[in-house]
């Protein structure tokens, strides 16, 4: 899909959420056949002709311009990472004539410490894809258990985070709410997938959970937009029973994120946070976690 049938499909998708009498368009009591807003509606309370809102729709004009944009930002009363998300749609085409291939998503030498750093606290570094490049033991005794822990490292092998959640059995069934939990990832991945139109990869990935997960297809077709950030996640894990922990992303700017999962001190879940530690570390090596770390400290 290119970037103008993208932005069509963004703006028909969140025309239709949006009621009526959350816009302050009046209905005089009528019975509407389209569910939200009609076209000539949204278009009037932007303060665009209907034509050229329809055009855009339709995948029709070439662009709009930053004004307009904001315009229908305003009348979709979208949030401030759904107007960061059309703004990049608005302006796809013209990223697409001066974009280069993405390049390889590489943990550093820093990432590596600071993720072996964390001690107890599971973490896993992810790429713009959901790649999990690197996990520390914890990490991967919380969140993939059930794999290889060298995964990260091994050639043609290295973990999908999102693919795992809708394709694996085991990784649906270690989140309580795993409604919220995948839709929170897809929306991720829509903020991810507007800011790289270029990424090939990246597309394969959606086209391949689209063709494989009616769930995330249905999820993909909502356009909800929302960068993973901080979130509370209810997990029942294998080992240790049921936890509240919260994920918090952290980012450095361009490059992969640290996924830390932390949880309330003194509080259950952080009794079993310990427990799954000492577990873990009962079965593995004190001095590796992953094949990675132990290349690190060969390097060093």
């Amino acid at each position: 899909m290119d970037g103008k049938a993208q932005l069509g499909s963004f703006l028909r998708a969140r025309r239709s959420q949006l009621r009526p009498e959350d816009a302050g368009v009046p209905t005089y009591g009528e019975r509407r056949r389209v569910p939200g807003l009609r076209r000539e509606e949204l278009a009037m309370l932007a303060g665009v002709s209907t034509s050229y809102y329809t055009r855009l729709e339709q995948g029709q004009s070439l662009s709009a311009s930053p004004a307009v944009l904001d315009a229908i930002a305003g009348a979709l009363r979208l949030d401030e990472p759904g107007r960061r998300h059309l703004y990049d749609l608005g302006q796809v085409d013209r990223q697409r004539t001066r974009a280069r291939r993405p390049a390889p998503e590489r943990v550093t030498e820093a990432m590596r410490q600071l993720l072996d750093g964390l001690g107890d606290l599971p973490a896993l570094v992810l790429g713009r894809r959901s790649d999990a490049l690197a996990w520390n033991r914890p990490g991967h005794a919380l969140f993939a258990g059930h794999l290889d822990p060298a995964a990260p490292d091994l050639p043609g092998q290295c973990p999908n985070m999102a693919r795992l959640l809708f394709l694996d059995s085991h990784t649906r069934d270690l989140y309580a709410d795993w409604p919220g939990r995948a839709r929170a990832v897809v929306a991720n991945l829509r903020v991810v997938a507007a800011q790289h139109p270029e990424d090939v990869a990246l597309h394969a990935l959606l086209g391949e959970l689209s063709a494989k997960s009616a769930e995330f297809a249905s999820m993909w077709a909502e356009h909800r937009v929302k960068p993973c950030t901080v979130a509370p996640c209810e997990m029942r894990h294998p080992l240790v029973g049921p936890l509240t922990v919260t994920l918090q992303t952290l980012s450095s700017g361009p490059g992969p994120n640290l996924v830390v999962a932390t949880t309330e001190a003194g509080s259950p879940s952080h009794a079993a946070l310990a427990l799954l530690a000492q577990a873990t570390s009962e079965t593995t090596p004190h001095d590796g976690l992953t094949r990675h770390q132990s290349r690190a400290g060969e390097r060093s």
